[in-house]
């Protein structure tokens, strides 16, 4: 498992661990992995409201990422591998994948639970960059996995007895690509191999990450910390659930899935969302809106398939419209973003930044003004 980070031992660590296998982690951070190894387990703690669950993963080990050879060889000896380190640090890990893939002799799935949208050709690219022979790649599957388990970052005086701890949801699926498999399906308990596998990532996000994003931008301007207290509110319920309901008509019209499915997949979404032992942040959630407003990603995108398939999007531009008052204090990308407005107006950066049409960028801004 390349990253020992929410989605490491929140959710992968967890399904290898009860798929029966030994679960060996990859992470830069040195406290984490010599706590890793001192224990041989780390502690999960599934919280569903007040109740918590907790759970002791054992039969694990870390390795310095910093540790090139050993990367390396735990890469070309495993059984199966997941990457989750974040889609900016993909890059620099790279070189250690290839290294360790260009030593093995059998296939080997890759899991790649990147939030970020054609992952796996991303991830494949930057590696046969790296290879002297990329026809090595043959027996290497880049599997897509939809990641829609919750886990919020622990709070720095919740790790400080205990770096391995983890809160998590107690909701546990794994979609995976079927078609993106080499040889033999890798064993996996709460794995549900899917094709076509677009229709998993666009059901990830744009109705679960989109949800989540308007929930948090809902909750911004209404002056609430925790995404629960924002879905507990009808006025922000309501549009959620509009926005989300439309996107799920959408993709419904598109992929000839089941509506009642989708809806009912919504209204678990947002009864998930409302769980107060996650003490997930409006902040956290909300966090990064330069690219979480990018053309293609969770809002515009979700904007430009309601409109392909014919489908209501207001509640979706008043998301739109509320992200751009997203101003949380420490937040680079919120800086970012409210100095663009300041330079060129609402309107214009929907329209050049955004990839909003005039109209649409004209009916967000008139939102806007008309909520301050």
């Amino acid at each position: 498992m390349y990253g020992a980070g929410n989605i490491g031992r929140g959710f992968i660590g967890q399904v290898f661990h009860d798929s029966g296998y030994e679960v060996v982690f990859v992470d830069v951070n040195r406290e984490l992995v010599s706590a890793l190894n001192e224990r041989g387990a780390y502690t999960q703690l599934i919280v569903d409201g007040d109740a918590v669950e907790r759970r002791e993963i054992a039969g694990v080990r870390a390795v310095d990422g910093r540790d090139g050879e050993a990367v390396a060889r735990e890469i070309a000896a495993c059984d199966v591998m997941a990457v989750s380190v974040g889609a900016a640090v993909l890059p620099r890990i790279a070189p250690l994948l290839a290294s360790g893939l260009a030593r093995r002799e059998r296939p080997l799935n890759v899991l790649v639970c990147e939030n970020l949208m054609h992952a796996p050709a991303i991830v494949r690219g930057y590696v046969s960059e790296e290879l002297a022979d990329p026809s090595r790649l043959e027996r290497i599957g880049f599997v897509g996995a939809a990641i829609g388990r919750m886990v919020p970052v622990m709070p720095a005086a919740q790790r400080a007895d205990d770096p391995t701890r983890i809160a998590v949801e107690r909701f546990c699926a794994l979609p995976l690509d079927a078609d993106a498999v080499v040889g033999n399906r890798p064993r996996l308990r709460y794995a549900v191999f899917c094709r076509p596998f677009a229709f998993q990532e666009e059901k990830k996000l744009y109705i679960h990450n989109m949800g989540h994003a308007l929930a948090a931008y809902f909750g911004f301007v209404r002056g609430h910390a925790f995404i629960w207290q924002a879905v507990g509110e009808k006025g922000i319920f309501e549009p959620a659930r509009a926005a989300m309901s439309a996107a799920a008509e959408a993709l419904a019209r598109k992929y000839g899935e089941d509506r009642r499915e989708l809806i009912a997949y919504v209204d678990d979404l947002l009864a998930r969302f409302g769980n107060k032992g996650l003490g997930d942040t409006v902040a956290r959630v909300g966090g990064d809106p330069m690219r979480k407003l990018a053309p293609g990603d969770r809002l515009v995108g979700a904007i430009g398939l309601c409109k392909e398939q014919g489908t209501d999007y207001g509640s979706l531009l008043a998301g739109v419209a509320a992200a751009l008052r997203f101003d949380a204090p420490g937040d680079p990308s919120a800086e970012r973003l409210q100095q663009r407005l300041k330079e060129c107006g609402s309107a214009a950066f929907l329209e050049n930044d955004c990839g909003l049409t005039e109209e649409d960028a004209a009916r967000c801004a008139g939102i806007l003004g008309a909520g301050r």
